[in-house]
C-alpha cells in the first residue's frame, strides 16, 4: 500500500488495479454510484454532479469550465493532469484520495472534509477553502497557493512542503500542529491565526515579517 509522507505526516493513497478498472464516459454512475473507473481526457463545458459516491478510480486529463460538484464520497481515487480552474466543491468527504498536476485556480471548497488526501504539485492560486476539514492527514507538496485563503478550516492533521505560500491568507479557524516547514512564510496574511502550528527556527524571520505586515508596523 503506497504511502505519500511528509516528516510526520503520512498520507494512505489510493489502492487502483489498473487492470481492473473500466472505461467510462461519465462520472454520475447507476444509482447514484461509480466503481473501478478510469475516466480520461474529457474536455467539458460544464460539469454538475451531485449525491454521488465514486470509488476506486482514476480521472485523469479532465478540463472543465465549470465544475458543480456538491454532496460527493470520494474513496481511493487519483486525480491527475486535470483543468479544474472555477471548480466549486462543496458538503463533501474525500478519503484517500490524490490530486496529482492538476490546476484548480480560483476554485471554491466549502465544508468539505479530507482524510489522507494529498494535493501534489498542483495550481490553487486563489483558492477558496471555507471551514474544510482534515480528519486525517492532508499533504500539499509542490503547489502554488498564491493568494489562496483559509477561512475557518481545522487543518490540525495538514503539512505543507515546498508550497507558494505569497499572499496565503489564514482567517480564523483550528491549525495546531499544522507542519509549515520547508516553507517561505515572509508574506503569509492571518499570521495570528495560526497558534500552535509547526515551523523550523530558520523561518521566525519570515514569520515575524509576515505579522508585522499584519499588524501595519513601520519599520524604520
Amino acid at each position: 500500500m503506497d504511502t505519500r509522507t511528509v516528516r510526520q505526516r503520512s498520507v494512505t493513497l489510493p489502492d487502483l488495479d489498473d487492470a481492473g478498472l473500466n472505461d467510462v464516459d461519465s462520472l454520475e454512475g447507476e444509482h447514484g454510484e461509480l466503481r473501478d473507473f478510469r475516466y480520461a481526457d474529457a474536455g467539458l463545458r460544464e460539469l454538475p454532479l451531485s449525491g454521488v459516491r465514486l470509488m476506486d478510480g482514476r480521472v485523469t486529463g479532465l478540463t472543465t469550465q465549470r465544475a458543480r460538484l456538491d454532496d460527493l464520497t470520494v474513496y481511493s481515487v487519483a486525480f491527475s493532469g486535470c483543468d479544474l480552474s472555477g471548480l466549486r466543491w462543496a458538503d463533501s468527504r474525500l478519503s484517500r484520495v490524490a490530486f496529482t498536476d492538476c490546476t484548480m485556480l480560483g476554485s471554491a471548497w466549502e465544508q468539505v472534509m479530507l482524510d489522507d488526501v494529498v494535493f501534489e504539485r498542483c495550481r490553487l492560486d486563489y483558492a477558496a477553502f471555507i471551514r474544510l476539514r482534515a480528519a486525517g492527514s492532508v499533504i500539499f507538496t509542490g503547489c502554488s497557493l498564491h493568494e489562496a485563503r483559509f477561512g475557518g478550516c481545522d487543518l490540525s492533521g495538514a503539512a505543507f512542503e515546498e508550497c507558494d505560500l505569497r499572499l496565503t491568507e489564514f482567517d480564523g479557524g483550528t491549525y495546531r500542529g499544522c507542519d509549515l516547514r520547508g516553507n517561505d512564510l515572509a508574506s503569509l496574511r492571518g499570521v495570528g491565526a495560526l497558534k500552535k502550528v509547526i515551523v523550523d527556527r530558520s523561518q521566525l524571520p519570515g514569520l515575524a515579517q509576515a505579522f508585522a505586515a499584519d499588524l501595519e508596523i513601520s519599520i524604520d
